[in-house]
């Protein structure tokens, strides 16, 4: 049964990303429906990030312990919306994603939404074939860790609700963690990541374009989901999502 619309809190970290920023705030601006909140994390930026973003209506929250992780959960403790956001500040949004994103989320059932990404740099063949390349990589490396699809950071979404149950167990004080992947591994057992192709973004050639970035980025990787072991490891993992899967259906077959 479906709900009326949710309430829905962007977040954006940043840090020395002033004209990106100012790109990426354009495009919430022109939105057909605005989020209920805006926030804009700013880590520690002495370009005036932070400026920009007042300029352009954001809540400004100051994070000072340096990496994304820290930033995330900075901006996600500060929202109050019932749909927690979040995008890079190097991301261009299309007119209707915050719409889009409400409307996914008008169903109870559904908790983890993860975007997809384009580079409007590169000809339409081009970037669907690296960002092709690059998420399907990624989804399945990591889908094969976490036994269900990944969030990707730089178009991700979870409800509240969920936030609540994991914000103390994320990892906030390792800037070599990758929070989108360090979020996936904390999702309770059973959760179901939903991608929504509506949801994707307009994300600068340096995501998937700059060689000594990526394999930064596997590095961190490798880091994020090793860092859980033993407890997170696959074989531990699949364990308790079949029993929470059973446990749902039993409940389901008793309402």
């Amino acid at each position: 049964m479906g709900t009326s619309a949710p309430s829905l809190a962007l977040v954006i970290p940043v840090l020395d990303d002033r004209e990106l920023l100012a790109r990426c705030l354009r495009s919430v601006a022109a939105q057909t429906v605005r989020p209920d909140e805006l926030i804009v994390v700013d880590n520690g930026s002495t370009d005036g990030s932070a400026d920009v973003a007042r300029r352009f209506g954001a809540r400004v929250v100051h994070e000072p312990a340096r990496g994304i992780p820290a930033a995330t959960a900075a901006g996600f403790d500060a929202a109050t919306a019932e749909v927690l956001a979040r995008v890079d500040a190097d991301a261009v949004l299309p007119r209707t994603w915050v719409a889009d994103a409400k409307r996914r989320f008008g169903s109870a059932r559904i908790t983890a939404v993860t975007g997809a990404g384009r580079i409007p740099a590169w000809p339409e063949p081009v970037s669907r074939l690296a960002m092709g390349a690059y998420l399907g990589t990624y989804s399945l490396a990591a889908g094969a860790a976490l036994g269900h699809r990944p969030l990707w950071g730089s178009a991700m979404l979870v409800r509240r609700s969920v936030w609540d149950r994991i914000r103390d167990e994320v990892c906030r004080d390792d800037a070599r963690v990758h929070d989108d992947l360090d979020l996936s591994v904390h999702l309770p057992a059973g959760t179901r990541v939903v991608r929504d192709r509506a949801l994707t973004v307009a994300v600068a050639r340096r995501t998937v374009g700059d060689g000594s970035r990526l394999a930064r980025s596997f590095g961190m990787a490798v880091h994020t989901v090793v860092k859980h072991w033993p407890d997170e490891a696959p074989w531990r993992r699949y364990g308790r999502i079949v029993a929470a899967r059973r446990s749902a259906r039993r409940a389901g077959a008793r309402q």
